[in-house]
């Protein structure tokens, strides 16, 4: 699997990275270790992970992987908290305090088993914080060595500008400022490119695009209903997925699955590859209830759309 910079840092990580929020809830631990190792042989390298998915159970499975299935530096680990804290952490939810951000990341390392994390990603704003103090908790994080690199978490675009503009004016610019910036992007969720995508490669950000796949909407399985074994069908899941539901995505989605008839592959290669491919983004990050729906995304690392096709699918899929 090809890699590629984050932004214009020094991290790389592969094109195509793995999510873990289903890990311990709709993913069992068996099948997130067959995940964990398919992606790696596949030569997948980034693993994302975050201190409130299943409250934390995500954490505790990726931990114990990282003990037998796989090793540390296969993989390039990218964290994320403490907006909302979970349930065992002492950080106070919804605040981005230096306290909650070290108690946060400390939670994750010790569930991950870890002693760092290659990129830690946190919320981009908290008015109820300075930006000096969210700043002083990443430079007090990089010193102590519990972290590589930092970035941010669908922060709006004036807000990306803030943060990464004043850590450029202050006082240790190469270790306080961004090198990303994690939000969801896909055929059915362009909003970004108003102005959070613009204001990422002006500063240098790359972009993590989370639900690529239209939070399984473009893969075409709900076309006719709602499949019993799908995730819009599952409690924990439902209105996550009903909120990519709508008569524009219909049509979206139908342009997604002639080109995908018209390329002899699957829709959700043709939805992946769109977004993997659009101007900054470093890696579209994918889940998978199983090893085989994985590797059904890894195939994307074969395709290329053809100028014609990603042009179609830009015009049906236009914000504007």
């Amino acid at each position: 699997m090809q890699r590629r910079p984050v932004g214009t840092s020094g991290l790389e990580v592969s094109r195509i990275g793995l999510g873990t929020m289903t890990w311990g809830e709709d993913t069992s631990p068996a099948q997130a270790a067959e995940q964990l190792r398919a992606f790696v042989d596949a030569g997948g390298t980034l693993v994302e992970t975050a201190d409130d998915y299943g409250d934390g159970t995500a954490q505790q499975v990726l931990g114990g992987l990282l003990r037998g299935t796989v090793a540390r530096d296969d993989v390039v680990i990218a964290g994320r908290g403490a907006a909302t804290a979970a349930a065992d952490s002492p950080a106070p939810a919804g605040r981005a305090s230096r306290a909650a951000l070290l108690r946060s990341l400390d939670t994750t390392l010790r569930r991950l088993g870890v002693d760092h994390l290659d990129l830690w990603q946190f919320p981009g704003w908290d008015p109820r914080v300075p930006l000096d103090e969210m700043r002083s908790a990443v430079q007090v994080a990089v010193y102590s060595g519990r972290v590589r690199y930092a970035g941010l978490v669908a922060p709006r675009g004036w807000q990306l500008a803030t943060v990464a503009a004043g850590a450029a004016a202050g006082p240790d610019p190469a270790v306080c400022r961004p090198v990303s910036a994690q939000l969801e992007y896909s055929l059915l969720a362009r909003e970004a490119e108003a102005e959070l995508l613009p204001a990422a490669q002006y500063h240098g950000l790359g972009i993590l695009a989370w639900a690529p796949l239209g939070r399984g909407v473009l893969t075409g399985k709900y076309t006719d209903g709602t499949p019993a074994d799908s995730r819009g069908a599952s409690t924990l899941l439902a209105s996550y997925v009903e909120a990519r539901r709508s008569e524009r995505s219909a049509r979206i989605v139908q342009s997604v699955l002639t080109a995908a008839d018209g390329l002899g592959t699957s829709p959700l290669v043709v939805a992946l590859t769109w977004v993997r491919d659009r101007p900054g983004v470093a890696s579209a990050v994918v889940g998978a209830r199983d090893a085989a729906q994985l590797r059904a995304s890894l195939a994307a690392e074969d395709m290329t759309l053809p100028a014609e096709i990603r042009t179609a699918l830009d015009d049906v899929s236009d914000p504007v």
